[in-house]
C-alpha cells in the first residue's frame, strides 16, 4: 500500500442538491478517483464538502446515507465521516444523528468544524455531544470554518490564514476548558498540521505559568494535551510544517491528507513531493502505518 488520505472532500449528489446555490470546485467521488490514480493513493476517509451547511437534520441524513454507499460499495477503498448537524440550542439533534451514522450506517467517525455557526469546540453546548463521543472513543475529523467575527481581511481568502487561526483557537479552547481532560478517549484529527497551533505550541503551555488561575482545567499541561492529538498533513505537505509538529507530538500522531479538490496539484504522483528528504521509515508511518490508530480496516482490511 502507498498511501491513505486522511483528508478529502466530496460532494454527493443527493446531498450537493441540499444546499444553497454557491460558487465552489467540482467535488465528485469520480473526480477524486481519478486523483487518487494520478497521486499513488490507494485508500481515503472522506468528508463532506460544504458539510458545516447542512440546513437541515434531513440535510445531514442525506449526506451520511450517501457516504454510506460509497463505503459500502468499496469498503477496503474507502472510509467515511458523518456530518453532525450541531446547534447550541438543541445538541440532542446531533447525538441522534451520530447514533445513526456509526451504529446504523457504520460510518468510521464524524466530522466536525472548530466552530459551529459561532459555538466553538469546547464550548458548554457542545458538552453532551463529546460526551457521547469520548463514551464511544470516537474518530472526529477537525475542519477549521470561518472565524465566529468574520473575515479581518475580507480581500484575502479565509484558508490563507483565517482557517490556521480557527484551528489554534479551537484547540486552545479545547484545552483550557477542560474538554480534553474530560473526555480522553476522543481521537481528534486535525486538519493543516493543527493549524499554527503546534508552531505556538510552548506559547500556548505558558498560559499556566503566567496567569495560572486560567488553567486550573487543564492540570496536565497544554503540550501534554496537545501531543495527544492527531494532525494531517492537508496543505501542510512540507518539511518546514512538519518539524514543528514533530516538536510537539509524535511520529505515530501525524497523518497523510491531501485537502482534496483545494491544494495545488504538483507535478508527478507524488502530492507531498517535499517529504523526499525525509527517511523512507518516517515517511511510510506517516503516508501509511499510522491509519492503524484511526481507521485501522483501510490498513488491515475488514
Amino acid at each position: 500500500m502507498t498511501r491513505i488520505d486522511f483528508h478529502v472532500h466530496v460532494l454527493t449528489p443527493g446531498y450537493e442538491q441540499t444546499l444553497a446555490p454557491a460558487p465552489r470546485p467540482p467535488q465528485s467521488i469520480s473526480g477524486y478517483k481519478r486523483f487518487m490514480e494520478r497521486y499513488e493513493i490507494d485508500a481515503a476517509v472522506l468528508s463532506m464538502g460544504d458539510a458545516l451547511q447542512a440546513r437541515t437534520a434531513s440535510a445531514a441524513r442525506t449526506g451520511n446515507e450517501e457516504l454510506a454507499d460509497v463505503v459500502r460499495a468499496e469498503p477496503h477503498r474507502f472510509g467515511a465521516l458523518a456530518i453532525v448537524p450541531f446547534t447550541a440550542q438543541d445538541p440532542e439533534v446531533a447525538i441522534t444523528e451520530i447514533a445513526y451514522a456509526l451504529d446504523t450506517l457504520a460510518l468510521d467517525g464524524v466530522a466536525l468544524f472548530s466552530n459551529h455557526a459561532g459555538t466553538y469546540l469546547g464550548d458548554p453546548a457542545w458538552e453532551p455531544v463529546l460526551a457521547e463521543l469520548n463514551r464511544r472513543g470516537a474518530y472526529a475529523f477537525v475542519h477549521p470554518a470561518v472565524p465566529a467575527n468574520g473575515l479581518v481581511f475580507p480581500q484575502y481568502p479565509r484558508w490563507l490564514f483565517e482557517y490556521p487561526f480557527d484551528t489554534t483557537r479551537a484547540l486552545a479552547h479545547l484545552i483550557y476548558s477542560g474538554a480534553l481532560e474530560r473526555y480522553p478517549q476522543l481521537r481528534l484529527q486535525f486538519a493543516h498540521l493543527g493549524g499554527s497551533s503546534l508552531f505556538l505550541a510552548h506559547r500556548l503551555a505558558s498560559l499556566a505559568e503566567r496567569e495560572p488561575e486560567k488553567a486550573t482545567r487543564a492540570p496536565k499541561g497544554a503540550m501534554e494535551y496537545l501531543r495527544r492529538q492527531y494532525f494531517d498533513t492537508g496543505l501542510s505537505n512540507n518539511t518546514v510544517a512538519l518539524a514543528s509538529t514533530l516538536k510537539a507530538t509524535a511520529l505515530d500522531h501525524i497523518v497523510f491528507g491531501s485537502d482534496w479538490p483545494y491544494l495545488a496539484e504538483p507535478a508527478g504522483s507524488d502530492p507531498s513531493d517535499d517529504f523526499d528528504e525525509l527517511d523512507p521509515a518516517v515517511r511510510v508511518k506517516i503516508d501509511v502505518e499510522n491509519a492503524a490508530a484511526l481507521v485501522p480496516r483501510l490498513l488491515h482490511g475488514r
